[in-house]
């Protein structure tokens, strides 16, 4: 499938092959023509992760630095060319997808400017990869706390373009909650400094906000001051099986409590998504036989030497606490079964269990991927309607989830039995229903793109459609900057 842009001429290459050419030989004198991507050495950057959605870029370039980027967006200007930042390209929505724009993409901002363990922060640049970051905060004995599958790949510039959210959103929030400051190359080119290492300045509107989620649409994010926590100096990690979602909350609940917030994920897994994990990954051991309906991962972070400090007998204390709480509900009945990881290769099977979720849902095609986010109570009311719904719109289909359960965040996947444009818009309606009627959001953490313009269009207040438009607008008055995404065109 091959979506266009949809947004104004400047999503056009240049008119003719000189001006392409005048384009491409501007911005080699300016980056190097190294760094000058065209005709096959492009071929990683014209499809999404997903194989969903093709791009034909006029190039891809690679500046070094903020000047370069800011300064390829004025060439980009000049010669009447879209933008479209690029990051680690593991989005899900087609938000980095271009018909004829030039992809710049952040791969060369690398650089890990600072880290200052006193204060708990990181200055980055946006084409750090997350799980280089991880290793640079641990060395000072801090932690990132932004954690999901694609960690080894996703840029610091996309998690931020997309507000996303992961595993730990539970006890640490979304990459929002996680950014003091931005530097953002603006449509015209200027510079916006926006690094600020302060956790409180009231002077004025928070302008970072309006660029974290906007998937390029406003700027390019080009370097990030982010927050650090202490890195949990032991973890007690468990999988078990609950009676029923509700039962799963109230553990969740209790946890909270006895532990004093410590929990750091707390991640659903229901018996037809663990029967598509031995289906595609027959090597991964399934945790419990026979298999549960209701699989909970759950993991408690500490840096507290009570809660860490082994024991005599060489027990942890943290893990002594899961222990105590998940006994406790077991004899209420409340929980059916449980294994306690006891070992670092333990913990790391059950995680495997749990970040295989992609490969495990884009191994069946065709499907219909959703990202909805929910509050925590209503998430079992939104599965069951659904499992009513959807045979009613193509009887044969089938589905699956993961869910974020601490943060309401589901990952619901529908497989209907054809391919068919007008049923996917049926059941992503009838998912948006649902989701309305138990007051959520369809967008929880992949973003918007392409994929959920549509959703964009039916749901969201059309008041907010406006602000947006006028600050797209204001920001953007030629619509230059990954055009097409986000924003809806008006019906």
């Amino acid at each position: 499938m091959t979506l266009s842009d949809q947004t104004s001429p400047a999503n056009a290459t240049p008119a003719s092959s000189s001006a392409q050419k005048a384009l491409l030989a501007d911005l080699a004198a300016t980056i190097g023509a190294g760094h000058v991507l065209t005709g096959a050495d492009m071929s990683g950057h014209t499809g999404d992760w997903t194989g969903k959605y093709t791009a034909e870029p006029v190039a891809v370039i690679r500046p070094g630095s903020t000047q370069e980027v800011a300064e390829c967006v004025k060439l980009a200007a000049r010669h009447g060319v879209a933008i479209v930042p690029v990051s680690g390209r593991s989005g899900l929505v087609g938000g980095a997808m271009t018909q004829g724009g030039l992809m710049i993409s952040v791969e060369r901002l690398n650089r890990i400017r600072e880290v200052r363990a006193g204060s708990r922060l990181a200055m980055v640049e946006a084409g750090v990869i997350l799980s280089r970051l991880h290793e640079a905060a641990e060395d000072e004995g801090l932690y990132f706390p932004l954690w999901f599958g694609a960690r080894g790949s996703a840029m610091i510039g996309g998690v931020l373009s997309t507000n996303a959210g992961g595993s730990n959103v539970l006890r640490y929030g979304s990459t929002r909650s996680l950014c003091l400051g931005l530097e953002v190359v603006l449509a015209d080119g200027r510079v916006l400094n926006l690094m600020s290492e302060l956790h409180k300045d009231n002077s004025g509107y928070d302008l970072k906000q309006m660029f974290i989620g906007a998937e390029g649409t406003l700027g390019i994010i080009t370097a990030a001051v982010v927050k650090l926590v202490p890195k949990p100096r032991a973890y007690a990690t468990a999988t078990l099986a609950a009676a029923s979602l509700g039962d799963a909350l109230r553990l969740l609940n209790r946890l909270q409590a006895e532990t004093g917030g410590l929990v750091e994920a707390f991640e659903y897994m229901p018996m037809v998504y663990m029967d598509r994990l031995e289906e595609v990954r027959p090597d991964i051991r399934q945790p419990f036989a026979p298999k549960q309906a209701v699989n909970i991962l759950v993991e408690l972070g500490a840096t507290a030497p009570r809660d860490v400090t082994l024991a005599e007998d060489g027990s942890l204390p943290l893990t002594g606490l899961l222990e105590e709480v998940l006994a406790a509900m077991m004899e209420e009945g409340l929980v059916l079964d449980a294994e306690i990881a006891s070992t670092e290769q333990q913990r790391r099977l059950m995680w495997e269990r749990r970040e295989l979720s992609a490969e495990v849902t884009f191994a069946r095609k065709p499907l219909i991927d959703t990202d909805v986010s929910l509050p925590l109570e209503k998430i079992e009311t939104f599965l069951a309607v659904m499992a009513r719904r959807l045979p009613e719109l193509d009887p044969g289909a089938t589905s699956l989830c993961v869910a974020h359960l601490g943060d309401g965040n589901v990952h619901y996947t529908a497989f209907p039995t054809r391919d068919d444009p007008a049923l996917y818009d049926a059941v992503v309606s009838a998912v948006e229903d649902e989701v309305a009627a138990l007051h959520g959001s369809f967008s929880a953490e992949h973003g918007v793109g392409l994929s959920k313009r549509n959703s964009m269009a039916r749901r969201k207040d059309p008041v907010a459609l406006d602000v947006m438009r006028a600050v797209k607008a204001a920001l953007d008055p030629e619509g230059r900057m990954n055009p097409g995404k986000v924003i809806p065109a008006r019906g």
